[in-house]
């Protein structure tokens, strides 16, 4: 499946930028196309990737354990209390 191409700006984060935290998570919300890759619902971690933002894409690690291009469109951005991203990155 090839990624949407969107208006700049256009993106569910607002100027195509996470913020600058050093870790980014985000939640999954659509996944057409890559139903085995990417689980509704759960949180994945954002790779930092500026050539990907620049084309409204996120790298994330899914499901087969690789780092992958997903459309930011299938996530929205979260901000978790640091005990809760604590525990995820000891997960991880």
């Amino acid at each position: 499946m090839v990624p949407v191409k969107r208006k700049p700006g256009s993106s569910t984060f607002g100027s195509g930028r996470l913020n600058k935290r050093a870790n980014e998570f985000v939640v999954c919300v659509r996944n057409e196309g890559y139903e085995t890759s990417l689980e509704l619902r759960k949180i994945y971690q954002v790779i930092p990737d500026t050539s990907a933002a620049r084309h409204q894409l996120l790298k994330v690690i899914d499901e087969s354990g690789e780092d992958c291009l997903y459309p930011q469109s299938f996530f929205l951005p979260l901000e978790l209390p640091r005990a809760v991203e604590k525990a995820v990155l000891e997960l991880a």
